[in-house]
């Protein structure tokens, strides 16, 4: 009976091993976390347990390939589809977008992530004081900018970002707030990170795929010869790994301080505080073939004082950057991180925002 089931139905997120669940009325196999998002849509989906429930072999006929092409007809190329790895509102907005709105099955459908102006309130971290008050957001197509204005008829922005410098990803647990997104972005060659949240899960993820369709239609100005599939990466990224390290100053005769850790590709960001508005400094992770490298362990006669004792090395052509974790297994995932970085070639891009590293005050 379950492997009946299985030859018929399809997996609700990428990346999911073993869901336990499957929705018999749309034909998805989804784990417990999606389970419930089902649930509570109960007119549409009618979940049911793999091995504890009963299946009807109506049920069992249900699912299959065609049901994925009639939810999915017409997904947006820029749309973010989630993973099982992504948090509740993004899981939520998916499931919701395809089954309950039904979105994607009209070809042809005008998305409002596409209507080239997007204006609206938003709860913003304040920089200093780390309180978060309503502020208007606004994002322009015909500009190419996310502007935010400190009140709703303030004629001059507090910002103007421009969207080909964003990245944006959801942080709840970061920020505190199940709908929190942090947006990043360079001001005057440093990275400046704002914290933003929306009471509606479906009002963030809109924000957030309004973004990502601005970003998609720049690159094609941009790389007229690209492909969709080659410019989607080089949309708005989840962060390649986070936490806490200690590091070292240049003269590696100071003493090691605890930093907070943000590898966002090439960009490797450190900061005091993880809500921080501004990196306190960042480095840039080239290609091996560049002269850049990293490896277990500190130099020979590191005078290592601080309170952990699992070391990296990364070299570049400049410099080397030290630094020490706290237990072996973050400094394994760290490495990990750092040489698929350091392995992958560089695109025209990356050598660009190198010389800019090289050449910032």
């Amino acid at each position: 009976l379950k492997q009946r089931k299985h030859s018929s139905y399809i997996k609700e997120l990428e990346g999911e091993t073993d869901p336990g669940w499957g929705s018999c009325s749309l034909g998805v196999f989804i784990c417990l976390a999606c389970s419930g998002i089902h649930r509570n849509i109960p007119d549409i989906s009618k979940v049911k347990s793999l091995s504890l429930s009963r299946w009807e072999d109506h049920e069992m006929q249900n699912g299959n390939e065609l049901m994925k092409s009639k939810y999915e007809a017409a997904v947006p190329v820029y749309y973010y589809k989630p993973t099982h790895k992504d948090c509740q509102v993004l899981r939520e907005q998916w499931i919701r977008a395809k089954y309950e709105r039904k979105e994607f099955s009209e070809p042809g459908r005008n998305f409002t992530y596409e209507e080239g102006t997007r204006d609206g309130m938003l709860m913003k971290r304040g920089r200093d004081n780390g309180q978060f008050l309503s502020r208007r957001f606004v994002l322009l197509e015909r500009e190419g900018t996310l502007k935010y204005f400190t009140k709703y008829d303030a004629k001059e922005p507090k910002a103007v970002i421009k969207v080909d410098s964003i990245n944006a990803t959801f942080q709840p647990e970061k920020i505190g707030n199940p709908n929190g997104l942090q947006i990043t972005y360079l001001k005057d060659y440093s990275t400046r990170n704002m914290f933003v949240y929306h009471e509606n899960g479906k009002e963030i993820v809109d924000w957030f795929n309004a973004i990502r369709a601005v970003q998609l239609h720049y690159l094609k100005v941009a790389f007229p010869g690209a492909t969709d599939a080659e410019l989607v990466p080089k949309l708005t990224r989840n962060f390649l790994k986070e936490g806490y390290m200690e590091k070292t100053g240049p003269r590696q005769t100071e003493g090691f301080k605890k930093r907070w850790f943000t590898l966002d590709h090439r960009r490797l960001m450190y900061l005091k505080d993880p809500l921080d508005a501004y990196a306190k400094g960042e480095v840039f992770l080239g290609s091996r073939d560049h002269g850049y490298n990293v490896s277990l362990g500190l130099p020979a006669g590191t005078h290592c004082n601080g309170a952990w004792q699992h070391g990296i090395t990364i070299e570049t052509p400049e410099r080397l950057f030290l630094f020490t974790c706290e237990m072996e297994s973050d400094q394994q995932e760290w490495v990990k991180h750092f040489n698929n970085v350091m392995n992958a070639p560089m695109s025209p891009q990356e050598y660009t925002m190198e010389a800019m590293f090289k050449h910032r005050p």
